[in-house]
């Protein structure tokens, strides 16, 4: 009797140890989260060394984390024209099942993504490319399909909850009581409605579950994590040379994102964000009442200033420097004028839980592990202190970082269209200047040859 009676205090003992590590592991504190974006699995990707340096406990992927869909080459005659306004083939074609389950297994296998797992807990969301074709959304035909691939690369369980909506959607509470870090990970791809309508791009069930989360027990800090920018809108000021997906582009949407913020009262509150192949950080102040912040890294390979020779990039970063931007976080930290960053990075939070008040240091790093913009903060700064964000937009809009791009004086707005404009009507006038003394020296020339004929 006495060795059974050992034998189940030994068992349970075991049992309650178990369970305790278990909640242990689940609790334990984060300070150092990483995240990225854009990672051609086809690509080099020497920026994972640079990131297991930096030791994250959690990694976060926001998009494009393989490219699934197929990119058709540059065609302006024939019978496949894939550019311009006589285009009559897309640039984009979707891969098959089979083709997207290769990539992702090829993406999985890299040996710096794989050394990274082993140690660090690794989740994430979609953006078009992997959602399966260029600027997709709700209208695209295998997002059912590719939203298992994406979460079978993910490793997420099959009962997951996950597995059985519509969307990958989904939010995480890591750390101990005191210290919780809540991340939210949006789909910014399953529900949209088609670009340029100014409809939904979370769809009705997803803002549900946004403003349940949101209204959920405080933590303190929340990450918001958008394959596309939240509070840059590029390109109001890059149209119409170019245009870029964002949440500035349903401006509707974006006003309902920061009103939920606002009426959700959250503090500690900020943007993770990919997609445009450039990393930066913008802010809004007057959509709470505390600073807003956007840090946007993409991406693991594919950035603008590899897509040009050597001797452009000075070019690149002019223009970046160029474009009007009023949500843009510009200062003497970052490492080029422009306050952007066109080659390989990531992006890097870590949190200070033991300093008063606890500090916050949000970047976007190189494939070096250094820092090329980045913003220190403190949690105190990043609370609402009950103000009324109507009475402070009125207060402080003449501020930078409360004027939205759309507002700008059109001559600035433009600047960019403006000047390429000019540009090109100077080459044209020049190439029929050249034509012109072209056809006159030649006529000057059969003159001569004639005189020295008679």
């Amino acid at each position: 009797m006495g060795w059974k009676l050992w034998w189940w205090w030994w068992w349970w003992l075991t049992a309650a140890a178990v369970e305790v590590a278990a909640e242990s592991a689940h609790h334990h504190l984060v300070t150092r989260i990483g995240f990225g974006s854009c990672a051609n699995q086809g690509a080099p990707q020497p920026i994972w060394n640079a990131i297991i340096d930096f030791d994250p406990q959690v990694f976060i992927w926001l998009g494009d984390n393989i490219y699934g869909d197929i990119r058709r080459p540059f065609k302006i005659f024939g019978k496949e024209r894939t550019i311009g306004p006589w285009r009559n083939s897309p640039r984009f074609i979707p891969s098959s099942e089979q083709e997207m389950k290769s990539r992702y297994g090829k993406a999985k296998s890299n040996p710096g993504y794989s050394r990274l797992r082993k140690n660090t807990k690794v989740i994430g969301t979609w953006d078009d490319h992997d959602y399966g074709l260029n600027d997709a959304g709700k209208e695209f035909s295998r997002k059912v399909t590719n939203q298992r691939l994406l979460l079978d690369f993910l490793g997420e369980p099959q009962d997951s909850p996950r597995r059985k909506q519509d969307g990958v959607y989904a939010s995480y509470t890591l750390g101990p009581i005191g210290r919780l870090v809540k991340v939210i990970l949006l789909d910014t791809r399953y529900h949209r409605d088609p670009l340029r309508s100014d409809g939904t791009i979370l769809g009705s069930s997803q803002w549900e579950w946004l403003e349940k989360e949101l209204n959920s027990s405080p933590t303190s800090v929340t990450i918001i994590g958008s394959s596309i920018q939240v509070i840059s809108n590029l390109s109001a000021t890059t149209g119409p040379l170019f245009y870029m997906e964002s949440w500035g582009r349903f401006p509707k949407e974006r006003d309902r994102l920061f009103k939920l913020i606002e009426d959700s009262k959250r503090d500690g509150t900020f943007f993770i964000s990919g997609d445009v192949h450039f990393g930066e950080i913008t802010r809004y102040d007057c959509a709470t009442g505390y600073p807003l912040y956007d840090v946007t890294a993409s991406g693991i390979t594919q950035a603008v200033e590899k897509v040009v020779p050597q001797p452009l990039h000075l070019l690149v970063r002019f223009l970046a420097w160029l474009t009007p931007t009023t949500m843009r976080v510009i200062d003497h930290n970052c490492r080029y004028r422009s306050c952007t960053y066109g080659l390989p990075n990531f992006g890097a939070v870590e949190i200070d839980w033991n300093a008063t008040p606890v500090t916050l240091k949000i970047e976007v790093r190189d494939v070096n592990g250094n820092p090329v913009v980045g913003v220190a903060t403190s949690l105190s700064e990043l609370q609402a202190r009950n103000f009324n964000s109507s009475i402070t937009k009125k207060t402080r809009e003449h501020q930078r970082h409360c004027s939205l791009e759309v507002s700008l004086p059109w001559i600035v707005r433009y600047r960019l269209a403006i000047l390429a404009s000019c540009a090109i009507a100077i080459l044209v006038i020049a190439l029929i200047g050249g034509v012109w003394a072209a056809i006159l020296a030649c006529r000057r020339c059969g003159r001569g040859l004639k005189r020295k004929c008679d």
